[in-house]
C-alpha cells in the first residue's frame, strides 16, 4: 500500500523549520493536542493547569474556548504533574465521551471520563465526572500521562514508574503494580466491580500470580508520549532515560522494555546484574550529547511534507532538537536531525488530516514546514 499523497519525491537536500500554526492563540503550558475526530474540524489543547480549550482548526482564529475547566481538582506544583492527557472516545460524535489523565492533590493520578454538553459541542460537563481507574503517586515526578485509543478500540494508558531516581521502589519489573508500564482497558464494559473491563488477550488477563491484569507492557521508566501509526497500528513510544540515554521503542502486547535493568541499550547498574533474557530493547536511542528528556511524537501520515512520510517524528524537551527516525529498514534505522528549535517541545499531536503540530512551552503551538 503506497501511503505517499504524491509521485514526486521532494529534494534530497529539504530543509524544515517550525512556525507557529495559530498566531494569535497562546497557553499555559500546553501538554497535548488532540481532535475529536467528529468531522467539526476542531482541535483540542490541554494545559497542564487543568483548563481543555477547544477552537476551530484555522490558522487565522483569534480566540479559543474553554471546554472543560478542573483547575481546581488538579495539582500541577510539580514539573510533571498536573492535567496530562486527553483522548477522545472512538464513537465521541455519538455519545460524547473524553478521558483524561491528571494528578490530584493527594499525590493519586485519575484517569476519568466526562461527557460533552448535551447543549453545546463546546462545553463540556464538569459534573459528569466518572473515575475509571486511580494509584498513587510515591513520587512527584514520573507520572507518565498519555491517553490514547488504540485501533482496536481500547484505552491505552502510560504510566511511570513511580519517581524519584532509579526506580528505588523496583516498579519497572514488578507486575503486580501498575507503575512502570502502558496499561490497557476496556472503557465500554464493566467487570469484578470495576468501571472499565479488561481485554481478553491482554497478556495477563486471567492470571494467577497476582500480576494487574490492566498491564499490556511493562519495564517502562516514564512514557511521557506515545502513539499509533494509523498505516501499521504500530504503537511508538518515547521513554525517558535515567542520566545517559533516550530510548524510542515501538512497544508490543506483553514486551518487557527493560527497566531499570537496562536504560537505552545498556545495562542500568551492571554490578546488581543484568539478565537481558526476554527483554525488549529500544529501536532508536540517543545519548546526552542531544538532549535530557525525549518527547516522543508520531509515525508522519499528513499531506503537507511528503519528505517526510513514513518517518517518525519527536523531539527532545530540554535541547528543542527535532529528529526524523526513518525504520524503513528495521536493522538499520537512519536518525536525521530537522530542526534545531529554541522551544522547549512539551508533545506532538495531529488533526483530523493527520497534520503534525507541536506544543510548545513558550505557549505556541507550531507546525513543521519545509524552506
Amino acid at each position: 500500500m503506497d501511503n505517499s499523497p504524491n509521485d514526486e519525491e521532494p529534494p534530497a537536500d529539504t530543509s524544515y523549520t517550525i512556525e507557529a500554526a495559530f498566531p494569535e492563540l497562546e497557553f499555559t503550558r500546553p501538554v497535548d493536542l488532540q481532535h475529536p475526530g467528529d468531522g467539526s474540524d476542531r482541535l483540542f489543547v490541554v494545559e497542564q493547569r487543568g483548563i481543555i480549550s477547544v477552537f476551530p482548526n484555522d490558522p487565522s482564529i483569534q480566540n479559543a474556548t474553554t471546554f472543560l475547566d478542573i483547575e481546581d481538582q488538579v495539582d500541577d506544583s510539580g514539573n510533571e504533574e498536573g492535567l496530562l492527557g486527553l483522548a477522545f472516545h472512538p464513537n465521541y460524535e455519538n455519545n460524547g465521551y473524553f478521558y483524561v489523565n491528571y494528578t490530584t492533590p493527594d499525590s493519586t493520578t485519575h484517569i476519568s471520563r466526562f461527557q460533552v454538553s448535551s447543549g453545546d459541542a463546546n462545553q463540556a460537563e464538569v459534573s459528569s465526572e466518572e473515575v475509571l481507574l486511580s494509584f498513587d503517586q510515591p513520587f512527584g515526578n514520573h507520572n507518565g500521562g498519555q491517553v490514547s485509543f488504540g485501533p482496536d478500540g481500547y484505552l491505552y494508558i502510560a504510566v511511570g514508574d513511580g519517581g524519584s531516581g532509579g526506580d528505588p521502589e523496583g516498579n519497572g519489573q514488578d507486575r503486580t503494580t501498575l507503575l512502570g508500564t502502558i496499561l490497557r482497558i476496556d472503557v465500554d464494559s464493566q467487570e469484578n466491580g470495576q468501571n472499565y473491563g479488561i481485554p481478553d488477550d491482554n497478556p495477563f488477563a486471567g492470571n494467577e500470580e497476582g500480576y494487574r491484569e490492566e498491564i499490556y507492557a511493562y519495564g517502562l521508566r516514564n512514557v511521557w508520549r506515545f502513539s499509533f501509526d494509523p498505516a501499521t497500528d504500530q504503537l511508538w513510544a518515547g521513554d525517558v532515560g535515567q542520566v545517559s540515554y533516550e530510548e524510542i521503542d515501538i512497544v508490543e502486547n506483553g514486551g518487557n522494555y527493560g527497566w531499570n535493568i537496562m536504560e537505552g541499550m545498556h545495562c542500568f547498574s551492571p554490578e546488581t546484574g543484568c539478565d537481558q533474557s526476554g527483554l525488549e530493547l529500544p529501536i532508536w536511542e540517543y545519548g546526552r550529547n542531544q538532549g535530557v528528556s525525549v518527547t516522543g511524537g508520531f509515525v508522519y501520515r499528513g499531506p503537507s511534507l511528503p519528505g517526510l512520510e513514513g518517518t517518525y517524528i519527536y523531539a527532545d524537551y530540554a535541547s528543542g532538537l527535532i529528529w526524523s527516525l526513518d525504520f524503513s529498514d528495521m536493522e538499520n534505522p537512519e536518525n536525521t536531525e530537522l530542526i534545531d528549535t529554541d522551544v522547549n517541545i512539551s508533545s506532538f499531536g495531529v488533526d483530523a488530516d493527520n497534520e503534525l503540530y507541536i506544543c510548545a512551552f513558550d505557549g505556541k503551538i507550531y507546525r513543521i514546514a519545509a524552506e
